[in-house]
């Protein structure tokens, strides 16, 4: 473990990206207890409260976990695989909401993960995955679905084409695309969008998933991207173009 902190940024900072890093590298393994609290302040130099700083950064990734009591301390902890998917949306959502990245660069990006999947669904997709896909497709058919249902309907009707690639580093990956970029997305074009025109290129996909042709339902995703991305152009004029309320 790296223990040379530096003069500039946080301590607390470095000293959690430290401790992290021999994690990731094996160096603290799984259920491997940290060093003591003040052992920590003994190899980094650093007073008790910057160590707990350190600590409680780690606790928040789910990277280590706190017992108490005469053999507890600090120990690295066993990620599952729904603790990283949980964060990875965490993430990705923060990201956005901060305006970190452009719509277009975020829609690009995640409908550009998105296509990598169709070949794998098209040839390993069950039908469990077909089925939300035509249930979506029926829901988001029905009137008077509310704005906010038909956006819950088309995050699941595109988390089913993902994990129809039966690829669960690729689900993860596309955990952030799709629950917190497209949630976003229909969040901005949603008074401007055509429900009819998105069932139909989700009908197309769903089609072309079905009968394992991932040219088809890639060329509808394109045709879904270059929709989303003019969609949230026009209303980005609309706005700009709408008459400021007189006082």
């Amino acid at each position: 473990m790296d223990t040379n902190l530096k003069a500039k940024g946080e301590l607390s900072t470095q000293i959690a990206t430290a401790i992290r890093d021999s994690i990731i590298s094996g160096a603290l393994p799984v259920d491997e207890r940290l060093p003591s609290e003040a052992e920590l302040c003994e190899k980094f130099r650093v007073s008790r409260p910057t160590v707990r700083e350190a600590l409680k950064r780690l606790a928040a990734q789910n990277l280590i976990r706190t017992l108490r009591g005469a053999t507890g301390g600090a120990f690295v902890n066993r990620l599952s695989f729904e603790e990283a998917y949980r964060q990875q949306i965490t993430t990705s959502t923060l990201l956005l909401s901060m305006n970190e990245v452009s719509f277009e660069t975020a829609c690009e990006a995640r409908y550009a993960l998105e296509r990598a999947c169709v070949a794998l669904s098209a040839e390993r997709r069950d039908a469990d995955h077909l089925a939300t896909m035509r249930a979506e497709i029926h829901r988001q058919s029905q009137p008077g679905l509310s704005d906010e249902r038909f956006c819950d309907s088309d995050v699941a009707f595109h988390r089913a084409l993902v994990d129809g690639a039966g690829n669960p580093v690729l689900s993860y990956q596309l955990a952030g695309a799709v629950e917190a970029m497209q949630p976003l997305m229909n969040m901005i074009t949603f008074t401007a969008r055509d429900r009819a025109q998105i069932i139909k290129m989700h009908t197309t996909i769903a089609d072309a998933i079905e009968a394992r042709d991932p040219a088809v339902a890639d060329a509808s995703l394109v045709d879904l991207s270059a929709y989303t991305i003019q969609l949230a152009h026009d209303v980005s004029a609309s706005r700009r173009n709408k008459p400021e309320a007189s006082v």
